[in-house]
């Protein structure tokens, strides 16, 4: 697995994880805000809402009561108002642990003391009441009275707004915190699967479509195997019986032609039919060749020097054809190779390159360094390229370019691709090639790095 595709698939990992996390946290937090309102909206916290309204409901009783007494002066009334105001005062005691907020803590204080100048008011109102024989209330005590009532009716309306305001307070706070959860909730849901997709997309276009075009190609290439098995059965047995007979005129020709007077027309059709016969001879290797080519004997050597070794073979007759032959210079890269075997591969492809050139080009040489995929793992390879300026490759040829027994020159075999390929194949390369019609070619052998 190459190290981007780790990298992307931690960072999936790493964004799905936190994409969890967040809606974890999210989940949390709205189950905090939900046992919040489950404490603040308990039968107690619910029955401490209405506290101003019992207060004044009480304090207006209260009122009432001692207005009965003013009016009657009857002692029972006088006793009935001081046990319900005890019994408020405790009330009012009781109320200060069930409130929430700092404002209703501060009016119930404001109200207790308050209260206890009511009780001292409607004391001292009650006893010049008593002290006076008369049904009719001493002004300033009454006044007083109804003032400090008055007072207490409103700060008990203050406290029952406090009330409210508190409540709808945490209300609209426990609304933000829902809706910033299910924003979050969304957004990490959106997130999340998101990056499911991504993952999904990177691991069918890094993982699954490779192997799919792997199984394509490995498909191919095994029918192709097939395919030169049988043709390579097929061929050794047909170079086999070719060569026994041919042999035989061979060496019948050397005889005659000891007998035959040179300039003379027998003579003259006696060499074009040696020719032909080293031109079958010829087409007998290089077919028994691809039938089984031999194993190679490896050496590790230097992809340069592989190329320059070429470069002095071929140079020279190349150079008498107006075609130049160059090597660029490259990295010091080692390779594992049959040195002969290579030689042919390197003679072949610049040859191919000098005969779609004609007259009038170049043929380069170069090594380079990569990293790609090659029998299934990724690794270091060193490229061996062989351009041309030639005339390209066409769409119909290259159809075919590997076929064996195929070929576009008179006197050509159509071996010398397919040969090369399987030399290739057996070093543990590929070979691979880009064309442009009249633009040139560019062949391709790509090998295994060794590391120095």
């Amino acid at each position: 697995m190459r190290v981007g595709i780790q990298f992307r698939l931690f960072a999936f990992g790493s964004a799905i994880v936190l994409a969890a996390l967040l809606m974890g946290w999210a989940a949390h937090i709205a189950w905090q805000r939900f046992q919040e309102l489950t404490d603040k909206l308990t039968p107690s916290q619910i029955e401490s809402f209405q506290t101003g309204d019992h207060f004044r409901a009480t304090l207006q009783e209260l009122n009432s009561r001692l207005a009965r007494f003013t009016a009657t002066k009857a002692p029972e009334e006088w006793l009935l108002f001081g046990q319900e105001c005890t019994a408020l005062n405790g009330w009012i005691d009781q109320q200060r642990p069930s409130l929430q907020t700092a404002p209703e803590v501060a009016i119930l204080n404001r109200i207790d003391s308050t209260y206890d100048h009511y009780l001292d008011a409607a004391t001292n109102f009650v006893k010049s009441l008593q002290a006076s024989d008369s049904a009719s209330v001493p002004p300033t005590s009454r006044a007083k009275v109804e003032e400090i009532s008055k007072g207490l009716l409103t700060l008990a309306y203050d406290l029952r707004d406090a009330h409210r305001e508190s409540l709808t307070k945490f209300l609209d706070d426990s609304r933000r915190s829902l809706n910033l959860f299910r924003r979050v909730m969304f957004g990490a849901l959106f997130f999340l699967m998101a990056a499911l997709a991504s993952l999904a997309i990177m691991v069918y276009r890094e993982m699954i479509m490779p192997l799919r075009m792997k199984l394509v190609e490995s498909t191919a290439i095994i029918e192709r195997q097939e395919k030169l098995a049988s043709l390579g059965m097929l061929a050794a047995g047909v170079a086999h019986e070719i060569r026994n007979p041919l042999t035989a005129i061979k060496a019948w020709m050397y005889i005659q032609n000891k007998h035959l007077r040179p300039g003379s027309q027998e003579h003259s059709d006696a060499g074009i039919i040696e020719n032909e016969i080293h031109r079958l001879e010829r087409i007998v290797k290089d077919v028994l060749l691809f039938a089984k080519p031999s194993e190679p004997q490896f050496a590790v050597v230097s992809a340069e020097k592989a190329l320059k070794e070429a470069q002095t073979l071929l140079g020279p007759p190349l150079a008498q054809m107006n075609i130049k032959l160059e090597v660029e210079p490259g990295p010091q890269a080692l390779v594992r190779i049959d040195p002969q075997q290579f030689k042919q591969v390197l003679i072949n492809l610049i040859q191919n390159g000098a005969d779609s050139i004609m007259e009038d080009g170049t043929v380069t040489l170069r090594a380079r360094t990569d990293t790609m995929r090659l029998k299934d793992k990724v690794r270091e390879v060193v490229i061996l390229e062989v351009c041309d300026t030639g005339r390209g490759i066409a769409p119909d040829v290259e159809k075919r370019l590997f076929d064996p027994f195929f070929t576009t020159k008179e006197t050509g075999t159509g071996l010398g691709l397919s040969i090369a390929a399987r030399i290739v194949e057996k070093h543990g390369g590929i070979l691979q090639y880009q064309t442009q019609v009249s633009r040139g070619t560019t062949f391709g052998i790509v090998l295994p790095r060794v590391e120095t």
